[in-house]
């Protein structure tokens, strides 16, 4: 155990997961408004998912996309992680891990976070920064 102690406090470690950190924290804040702008306008109009935009390519270089996504999904996951104990935007870093990962009930937990009121504001107002018209959703 104070093995463990001894490495998880070293210089180097805690070097190395703060500057992961604040690289974490700039990436969400590209990010996230880089993605929110991108989102279809008629995205969560339906109540099934949409088709995603590379579903007509090789099924090589869909697996391909696929298993890159997720396994960016899980880099940011696990950078969420370790921001809820270091500085950082854990909470924000994890909610984009979860639009990155695959997993049964995911559009519909997207589209129930997107629709409340205060997401709901603030990616409208990314959107009209950018230009774009607010995200649709009809029932």
């Amino acid at each position: 155990m104070d093995y463990l102690i001894e490495i998880l406090t070293s210089p180097t470690v805690m070097w190395s997961l703060g500057i992961a950190s604040v690289l974490g924290f700039v990436g969400s804040l590209i990010l996230i408004p880089w993605l929110v702008v991108r989102i279809p306008v008629d995205y969560f109009s339906d109540k099934e998912r949409h088709q995603v935009p590379w579903a007509e390519q090789h099924p090589l270089i869909r697996w391909i996309l696929l298993v890159m996504k997720n396994l960016l999904g899980m880099v940011f996951l696990i950078m969420g992680l370790v921001m809820l104990v270091l500085p950082g935007q854990g909470l924000l870093t994890i909610l984009i891990a979860l639009f990155l990962l695959n997993f049964p009930g995911k559009y519909r937990l997207e589209r129930k976070i997107f629709m409340m009121s205060s997401v709901r504001q603030a990616v409208d107002w990314l959107r009209n920064r950018a230009g774009k018209p607010p995200l649709r959703f009809d029932q």
